[in-house]
């Protein structure tokens, strides 16, 4: 699961929509500092590049799997473009993936933003 996690951050810096795709489920969720959406607008971000994930050093990150769901909490510091501004936060992002005959999805992506 967290080789899954690293693999998606590079991912969604390469804007790798198509990849993405597959791996975002259809009913996933996805929690911004400016707001909420589903599945498809997180796409058209990314490939967009309304959100350009541009690196995410990741800290330290945890996982705990309980039946078919997968809880994982990664500290990271995040160097994004948004709006055409590059600017870097440090988020705990918290990824919930859900595992439907035999495949691990995304079912929801959220950050929060913390002090240092």
């Amino acid at each position: 699961m967290l080789d899954l996690s690293k693999q998606k951050w590079l991912w969604m810096a390469d804007k790798n929509a198509d990849t993405l795709a597959h791996l975002f489920h259809e009913k996933a969720v996805f929690v911004h500092m400016g707001g909420s959406w589903g599945r498809e607008r997180e796409l058209n971000v990314i490939k967009s590049g309304g959100i350009w994930y541009k690196k995410a050093d990741i800290l330290n990150a945890s996982v705990q799997v309980i039946g078919n769901t997968a809880v994982l909490l990664n500290r990271i510091t995040l160097l994004a473009v948004v709006g055409g501004n590059e600017v870097t936060n440090p988020f705990i992002v918290t990824e919930v993936y859900v595992n439907e005959n035999g495949n691990w999805q995304l079912a929801s992506l959220s950050f929060t933003k913390t002090s240092t």
